[in-house]
């Protein structure tokens, strides 16, 4: 059972390209310079590895209770009229209420089939989460035709993985997980595992990507694969051409149901935490550090003096969080985190999920145009302290001062601008009251309601604080404008404007 991936496409607007090489009548019948040769066979390795493929059985009981198909409010059959003492009227009271409305749905079971992997000898065995999500018995399925009851260990919905246990009368054949950040776009690499119920299915093909981002999670950053992955693979493993797992096989993208060459597994490196974590407390414990970030684009990589765009913008500290007793602040672009370079900013959830918690490390962040390093002892991640607040109490001007620039109508706070826009007591800033129509203000969804924290890294509390920054900002030859906003909810974030 794969994911859903309609929805998927729909959300992404998947589009498919057709592409027309255009070339000499010589050039297209030309032998290639250079011709890679496929694997002569893969038999061998496919009887290696086979036995340490299994198939994942689940039963679910749906009850009236979590039966979406059946509608409460839906019309009910009545209970045909039946003169009292009628011998029939026994038979039909035990299909309908007594109140004469028809009795409610039986419970019914459903069935479900996915793939796995034996990963330890004692009966440890590893497969995505949405194959046993809901399930109330689990039975696992071996090539040699036994079958076994398996028990949850633990599992973990982020990164769709789950941790099985099972009692083999003799020690299973196990595979091993092969270091996947070495893997290569272009290499070869095998499926194994049970589409639409048929056992041992063996496809092949190779690396199409790597770190696809397909919006299914926080932590995606899967490996892109053309071998024929289908509904029934799922948690089956992809090897390498040595037979380590490289990754589990967890997703499509098709508008059939069925492989068009667009599979996606979940790399050996995000797991292999996970998968030590649950077997080991029967939970995560992923690292945390406190921050709200955002992506740097190239505007704000220009109005921060960077070269290129790289690393993740903080645009929120956490109080209860551990960044801000280190000192980082908004504003503070994290380039390194415990020795990673940070390339975009979804490299850094993913590494900062994967620090041992209570861990200290170093973090290298640019502030205004400087390098600092920063130490940090790493939190344990609580997904309650999410919600970052501003707390400073404003100063509140009786006749505030207005003023137009960047295509914003701005002015200071009142009591009445705080009603109108709904905007907490506690909210600070220089109060964005419209937006003119066509300007890039209003292309990067700045909202009248907006408040302007910061304007070039520096605080700004009325309308003349933000006209005079921009100001000093454009005698020193800037082009791009970083603005600081926050919404009515506090939530932080970072917009260049250009100063022209």
């Amino acid at each position: 059972m794969l994911i859903d991936s309609k929805s998927l496409m729909r959300r992404s607007g998947a589009v498919a390209l057709a592409a027309l090489l255009a070339a000499s009548p010589a050039a297209l019948f030309a032998p290639p310079a250079f011709a890679a040769a496929g694997p002569p066979s893969v038999a061998d390795l496919s009887e290696q590895l086979i036995d340490s493929v299994v198939n994942i059985s689940t039963s679910q009981t749906i009850t009236a209770d979590n039966n979406n198909d059946d509608d409460e409010d839906a019309p009910q059959q009545p209970m045909p009229k039946l003169p009292p003492g009628s011998p029939f009227e026994d038979f039909f009271n035990q299909f309908f209420n007594k109140d004469g409305k028809g009795a409610p749905p039986r419970p019914r079971k459903t069935e479900a089939l996915g793939s796995g992997f034996v990963i330890d000898s004692s009966g440890i065995i590893v497969t995505n989460n949405h194959v046993i999500d809901g399930a109330d018995d689990i039975e696992v399925n071996f090539n040699d035709g036994s079958k076994l009851k398996a028990k949850l260990l633990g599992r973990d919905k982020k990164v769709d993985v789950a941790v099985l246990k099972v009692d083999p009368p003799k020690p299973l054949k196990a595979v091993k997980f092969a270091d996947s950040d070495k893997v290569r776009v272009g290499d070869w690499a095998m499926a194994i595992g049970n589409p639409f119920g048929l056992s041992s299915t063996v496809t092949l093909g190779i690396i199409s990507a790597r770190n696809r981002d397909i919006n299914s999670g926080p932590y995606d950053n899967y490996l892109q694969t053309d071998a024929a992955i289908n509904k029934g693979n799922s948690g089956g493993p992809l090897f390498d051409m040595n037979g380590d797992v490289i990754g589990i096989n967890t997703a499509i993208i098709s508008p059939t149901g069925g492989s068009i060459g667009l599979g996606f597994s979940v790399p050996a490196a995000t797991v292999q935490p996970v998968i030590d974590q649950l077997e080991k407390y029967g939970e995560t414990r992923r690292g945390w550090l406190g921050v709200r970030i955002q992506a740097v684009t190239d505007d704000i990589a220009e109005s921060l003096g960077m070269d290129h765009a790289q690393g993740a913008l903080i645009a929120g500290v956490d109080d209860k969080g551990p960044a801000k007793p280190a000192g980082l602040e908004p504003g503070d672009v994290i380039l390194k985190f415990d020795g990673h370079d940070i390339k975009e900013m979804r490299d850094l959830p993913r590494i900062v999920a994967d620090t041992t918690v209570e861990k200290q490390v170093e973090v290298v962040i640019l502030r205004k145009g400087q390098t600092l390093t920063k130490t940090v002892t790493v939190a344990r991640l609580d997904e309650g302290d999410t919600v970052i607040k501003a707390s400073a109490e404003p100063v509140v001007p009786a006749k505030p001062k207005t003023a137009k620039a960047l295509g914003l109508e701005i002015s200071g706070l009142t009591k009445e601008l705080r009603d109108q826009f709904k905007l907490g007591s506690d909210a600070k800033g220089v109060l964005i009251t419209k937006v003119d129509d066509g300007s890039a203000a209003q292309d990067k969804q700045v909202k009248p309601g907006d408040l302007i924290i910061e304007v070039g890294q520096q605080s700004v509390s009325s309308p003349d604080d933000v006209t005079k920054r921009l100001d000093d900002l454009k005698k020193t030859g800037t082009k791009q404008a970083l603005l600081l906003l926050s919404n009515a909810q506090g939530e932080l974030h970072f917009v260049a404007l250009a100063l022209n």
